[in-house]
């Protein structure tokens, strides 16, 4: 439920800000992180700590102590969103750039409509998400194509985009999935379940005979506790809040914003090249976001929602904030 009276716009303006600043510049701590930390092992140590933090917090809060249904939905849904999404971001990241990795996952919307439509009774989308999953694709492909003096390792690709339509499903997955009613400590659970998935999955790929600590460099460290703080802990408290006092479509709009942060941060940093292409594929992929974001359904009236606007087992606002804080 959006309550304007509680935030003034220079508020919402700075948390806007912060979620799209921090959001999209995960891309460019993950890549700084995994250059000697195992890319899998890195992600669910960032997600058990980030998980465990807010997890104390919600139940310092008020919120009741969850059921063991709640946790067989959370590491369920945490297992789509976190080890299917996350974890294919961070392993692809050893081989494609920050700036295309951004690209790739900014296809989540894209995801979610073809989900929702081919699902049994699905809700068939307007003209203008079609023309927003039509730009999308066309932009995709206007990324991919090879061409002379560039290389993306299809593999690597592949691995993004199934991380993307993992993303999605397991959003859509929580809607339906009986979590508590607190968003903070349900997304706290979905963390630690994911983290846990993502530390078995390092474990099992061999991820620990690469876990040297004496070699962990200062930056590593430095870009760890920044995805911790910044990207998971700041970046989703600043998310929550917007989701109180402002309108659903404004801050949907990270959708958009983060993907342009990351392009930008590859290049200025590390080098990334940004070629006349990639510029011409993020604004094309961009425009059909942002055409699917804007075509959503009102909120329901206030009488129908729960404290944060939400159905009470419906966390699917909440959840996107554990993919941008990546």
């Amino acid at each position: 439920m959006t309550d304007t009276r509680k935030a003034s716009a220079l508020q919402i303006a700075l948390a806007l800000g912060a979620v799209y600043v921090l959001w999209g510049s995960t891309y460019l701590a993950i890549a700084v992180a995994i250059r000697t930390i195992p890319a899998l092992l890195m992600a669910g140590a960032r997600y058990l700590t980030a998980g465990a933090l807010l997890y104390g917090w919600a139940r310092w809060r008020g919120a009741g102590r969850p059921l063991a249904i709640h946790w067989r939905s959370a590491v369920v849904v945490g297992g789509l969103l976190l080890l299917g999404g996350n974890g294919g971001l961070v392993w692809a990241e050893q081989r494609v750039p920050t700036g295309t990795a951004a690209l790739l996952v900014s296809t989540v919307p894209l995801w979610m409509v073809l989900l929702d439509w081919l699902r049994p009774g699905g809700n068939r989308p307007a003209w203008k998400v079609v023309a927003g999953l039509a730009l999308g694709c066309a932009g995709l492909i206007l990324l991919l194509r090879p061409t002379a003096g560039t290389h993306l390792d299809p593999l690597s690709v592949v691995i993004v985009l199934l991380g993307a339509f993992s993303w999605a499903w397991g959003s859509l997955r929580s809607r339906t999935a009986v979590l508590p009613a607190s968003p903070l400590l349900a997304t706290a659970m979905e963390m630690l379940g994911g983290g846990a998935l993502l530390i078995l999955a390092g474990l099992v790929t061999g991820e620990g005979a690469h876990l040297h600590l004496a070699q962990v460099s200062a930056g590593s460290l430095l870009a760890f506790g920044y995805l911790i703080t910044g990207g998971a802990l700041i970046g989703f408290t600043a998310y929550i809040w917007l989701l109180r006092v402002a309108s659903p479509v404004v801050v949907g709009t990270y959708a958009y914003i983060n993907p342009i942060v990351a392009v930008f941060l590859g290049w200025l940093i590390l080098g990334e090249p940004l070629t006349g292409r990639t510029l011409a594929a993020a604004a094309v992929i961009i425009a059909g976001v942002v055409l699917i974001t804007l075509s959503r359904r009102a909120p329901a009236p206030a009488a129908e929602t729960k404290d944060l606007g939400m159905e009470e087992n419906d966390t699917a606002d909440a959840v996107p904030a554990l993919r941008r804080a990546v």
